[in-house]
């Protein structure tokens, strides 16, 4: 369905599939409840969305307390190289994001790897570089998180560049430690990061797939929420089909002992949906990064000036997407990554 075409309700059901599902029985019929509506009138639409500004209903989990490791990686890449490099990249099963940006760094990934990996975050960031023919790698990890969590206003109520909003998931949350991850906690994370089946009882099937009730697959969740191991049960949306046509990374250089104050002030903005202190280096001083969405280029740009506003941090820049490789979701406890590095360590002897 067109942007264009979508009348409030949709845009209501989109804003509250973002915001998180219910781990109950019938959760479209939970959605309705919340809004006015029937079920199969939420099914329907949720159909109609699909595939064209839905682009996938599942489990959010937080990567570190899983036990993986992940970080952002900024890339030089020769100009005429670059397409072919980021289909090296994207071949590796934990590099869930993958654009070219407008900078001497023009390949931004994001990559994590399971406790169990043989080769170790650093080590596959470096041999991903070889093969892909980089010029320059820079492992850019989250030092701080003070917010994560992408929420677009689907109503076109807000004042993107002034609303504010308490982040949902931040620096709390982030300092929680790896916790244990059981067998069965295995087996319900394989069956929730799948794609929500738009049927009235679509965690059934799930549940059968690992020979539990659903009652106790949806317990399993919620235990996993309240661990906040899953940051919550949601909608992603293809960002440029829902109309926000312009992601930008607002780069910022903040002194050491203003970025806790500062951070938070950044993460406070809702257009936010990303905000986090991450290493600088010689010819890298921004510390802390921002993305913002916009419809429009001018959009991004006043809400960065109000953070600007806000902080008193001039020192800045933004990157935009030119060109998105690769954008999903990382699926965790899957032998896609014990084969990729199985096929490496021949490859390169290690």
């Amino acid at each position: 369905m067109a942007v264009e075409v979508m009348d409030a309700l949709d845009r209501r059901l989109l804003n509250e599939l973002q915001e998180g599902i219910e781990l109950v029985e019938r959760p479209y019929q939970a959605l309705a409840d919340k809004l006015g509506t029937t079920e199969e009138e939420v099914l329907n639409r949720v159909r109609a969305l699909k595939g064209d500004v839905i682009r996938q209903i599942s489990a959010i989990f937080d990567t570190r307390s899983l036990g993986y490791k992940s970080s952002l990686v900024a890339a030089k890449i020769p100009e005429e190289r670059i397409d072919q490099a980021a289909r090296v990249i994207n071949d590796h099963p934990g590099v869930s994001h993958n654009y070219k940006r407008n900078h001497a760094y023009n390949l931004w990934f994001t990559i994590a790897v399971p406790p169990n990996s043989r080769l170790g975050l650093e080590k596959t960031v470096e041999l991903l570089g070889k093969m892909a023919e980089a010029e320059q790698v820079r492992l850019m990890p989250t030092l701080k998180l003070f917010k994560i969590g992408v929420q677009l206003d689907m109503t076109g109520k807000e004042d993107t560049s002034k609303a504010k909003a308490k982040p949902a998931y931040g620096y709390e949350e982030r300092k929680r430690a790896a916790q244990t991850v059981s067998e069965f906690d295995i087996a319900v994370i394989r069956e929730l990061q799948k794609d929500l089946s738009i049927e009235p009882r679509p965690f059934d099937a799930l549940a059968e797939n690992i020979g539990v009730s659903t009652d106790e697959l949806l317990r399993a969740g919620r235990d996993l929420l309240e661990r906040k191991q899953m940051r919550r049960f949601a909608a992603v949306l293809h960002h440029r089909k829902a109309g926000f046509r312009f992601n930008g990374m607002g780069v910022w250089a903040v002194p050491e002992e203003q970025a806790d104050e500062v951070g938070m002030k950044m993460a406070s903005f809702k257009a936010v949906s990303h905000c986090y202190l991450r290493p600088t280096y010689p010819d890298w001083p921004y510390s802390i990064f921002t993305m913002v969405h916009g419809r429009t280029k001018e959009e991004c740009e006043a809400i960065l000036q109000s953070i600007e506003e806000e902080t008193g941090i001039r020192e800045r820049d933004v990157l935009y997407s030119t060109k998105e490789y690769k954008k999903t979701r990382v699926t965790y406890f899957t032998p896609e990554m014990e084969e990729w590095e199985e096929k490496v360590i021949r490859r390169f002897g290690i």
